[in-house]
């Protein structure tokens, strides 16, 4: 995700471009470390490639220690990270999340309002406040498919909200010395199910989902880089395939497209068993 940050109340900065991170401004300075994301573990790639191991096997030019490992099963390269958030945490799944301060009701009511000074073009994606006096807003432009907002949009927003607490703050009704962070939700946010779905239907998603075997009522989760194939609002359901990327060409071996059984490969999904669906960027 692009990263940009820089410090409030001097305009106009210089940017740095940092590929997956969300854009950031900061309306009052302060430090900050990125959150690390822990390793997942591959499964339904690993699935098909599997059922493929004869056809491999008689490939000339796939070499054995490319697709196993010591014990036996395909090496385990599939996510380097994965996303902390979740829906509704008030940062990267979007949605309000309050830290219960006397003053919480009241930033977000004035946040709500600069949105609207907007003229519909921009909104909140996400609105969070912490115990040390932080308020973290992600913005969203409405009048763009992928939702993410320019830097002009962040910067103008970021100095319309901070004028707007800086009065509040004068008059009492928020504690001075708040600090603000103005971010866009990132190029790998989360998918909100299901009115996320048609929006952006045409884009690649990493998808972490649940599973039932019937025969012993254990569950089991999966994981996966899909593309959406259809899905149904009264029936709660979603039909993915496989995308076309690289972690998923990868174990079709080495220098491959998708084989025939990986393009055809499908899964459908109730709503409810979906614990993760974020847009999915390779660069």
């Amino acid at each position: 995700m692009n990263n940009f940050r820089h410090s409030i109340p001097l305009y106009p900065c210089t940017f740095l471009d940092i590929p997956k991170k969300p854009s950031i401004a900061f309306a009052k300075k302060r430090n900050s470390q990125p959150k690390s994301e822990p390793i997942l573990e591959p499964s339904i790639i690993e699935d098909v490639s599997m059922n493929e191991d004869e056809d491999m096997e008689d490939d000339p030019f796939l070499e054995d220690e490319e697709l196993v490992d010591d014990d036996g099963y395909f090496e385990d390269e599939y996510f380097a990270e994965e996303a902390e958030s979740f829906v509704g945490d008030g940062a990267g799944g979007g949605g309000l999340s309050l830290a219960g301060t006397a003053w919480d009701r009241k930033a977000y009511e004035i946040a709500e309002e600069v949105a609207l000074s907007f003229d519909g073009e921009l909104s909140i994606y996400a609105f969070k406040t912490l115990l040390n006096a932080t308020i973290q807003v992600r913005i969203e432009r409405l009048t763009n498919k992928s939702g993410s907002p320019s830097m002009t949009d962040i910067e103008a927003f970021s100095a319309t909200y901070r004028a707007r607490l800086d009065e509040a703050e004068a008059a009492g009704s928020i504690p001075e010395n708040i600090s603000l962070e103005v971010s866009s939700p990132g190029v790998e946010r989360i998918v909100r199910i299901p009115q996320d779905l048609e929006r952006f239907r045409d884009r690649n998603m990493y998808v972490k989902y649940v599973t039932e075997v019937v025969e012993t009522g254990l569950s089991s989760e999966h994981d996966g880089v899909f593309r959406l194939i259809s899905f149904d609002s009264e029936a709660n359901s979603c039909t993915w395939g496989l995308a076309d990327v690289r972690v998923n060409r990868e174990k079709a071996g080495k220098g491959r497209p998708l084989s025939k059984k990986q393009r055809e490969w499908r899964i459908n999904t109730p709503f409810d068993s979906l614990h993760l669906v974020r847009l999915y960027s390779e660069f």
